[in-house]
């Protein structure tokens, strides 16, 4: 398959035959290289096509050298350079690509291209260094994940640099319709044979403070048990949907923190990757919202997928 540049892929977005758009963020450093290699890895559906984009932080070059337009021209061109790179890469395992640069601030610049070509996907990495398109520091991670109408994934390879053919994959769920969607998001997708599926749900044990009728012995005990068969009926579910798909899984109940339980037995297990909906519901009471999605996306020891269900996304 050939790279196309985006001048010449306009007509993309109105194809029919195309299933699954990806936008690839990247810049020059080493992390972009593990974005790059955890899409090329991947079996994605056929009609699937990647946009491959970088940034050209104007503000970054302008404030550290001055504004110097034969400076930024050599920028472009190490930008479309890198783009090219990239997609030759995707273009040998077989992925259509499409290569764009831009010049802008990167977290609203990524926002902003993957709402433009609607993709279903944003792959960034957790941090990165400055040049081409300046650095995917935490802060541009967590802009892109608050701010994308679409699922985003976080990609950081700890550990070795040799990618297992097995891959092992934490589907944490508090059954709501934010964890369902992201339960059938991980059983509609193709996967490298002999993955590990592991479905995690943690029975919170924090009650509200402010709410006095919780504080009783015997109802705190009540409303935990509640919890905890809420959490057991989750993982059911969400069982059922991903082996429903003819993929195997194992389910397991914590208890305590869910963001730092999530945390923690994916360190323990050695995932290495996280799936988890954008925000939902825990127990009876409790409202997770987005901080436990964006805590463990930022803080995991492995890349984190953070999905948002179509109807969703035409609330935002």
């Amino acid at each position: 398959m050939i790279p196309r540049s985006v001048e010449h892929a306009t007509s993309l977005r109105f194809a029919g035959d195309i299933l699954m758009k990806i936008l690839l963020a990247i810049d020059s450093s080493e992390v972009s290289g593990s974005v790059i290699d955890e899409v090329a890895a991947r079996p994605w559906p056929a009609g699937t096509v990647v946009f491959v984009l970088t940034v050209v932080d104007l503000f970054a070059l302008t404030a550290s050298v001055g504004y110097i337009e034969a400076f930024v021209k050599n920028e472009n061109d190490a930008a479309r350079a890198l783009v090219q790179s990239a997609a030759e890469k995707l273009a040998s395992h077989g992925i259509e690509t499409v290569t764009q640069v831009v010049e802008g601030y990167p977290g609203t610049s990524i926002v902003e291209q993957a709402k433009c070509w609607d993709v279903d996907f944003v792959f960034v990495g957790s941090h990165g260094h400055g040049g081409i398109a300046r650095f995917f520091i935490g802060s541009i991670a967590r802009e892109v994940l608050r701010n994308a109408r679409c699922s985003v994934e976080i990609v950081r390879h700890a550990g070795s640099e040799e990618r297992a053919t097995a891959k092992r994959v934490l589907l944490t769920t508090d059954g709501s319709a934010y964890s369902e969607a992201a339960a059938h998001s991980v059983a509609q997708r193709p996967w490298p044979t002999g993955t590990e599926f592991k479905i995690l749900s943690v029975v919170d044990q924090m009650i509200p403070a402010y709410d006095p009728f919780y504080t009783s012995g015997e109802l705190l005990t009540t409303v935990l048990e509640q919890n905890r068969k809420q959490c057991e009926e989750a993982v059911d579910s969400a069982r059922k949907i991903v082996t429903g798909a003819g993929l195997a899984a194992t389910t397991l109940v914590f208890a305590g923190s869910p963001k730092w339980q999530i945390i923690e037995d994916a360190k323990q297990w050695n995932a290495d990757l996280i799936v988890l909906g954008s925000h939902g519901r825990r127990g009876l009471t409790r409202v997770l919202l987005g901080s436990v999605s964006e805590a463990v996306a930022l803080n995991a020891p492995c890349s984190v997928e953070v999905i948002r269900a179509p109807e969703q996304l035409n609330k935002n």
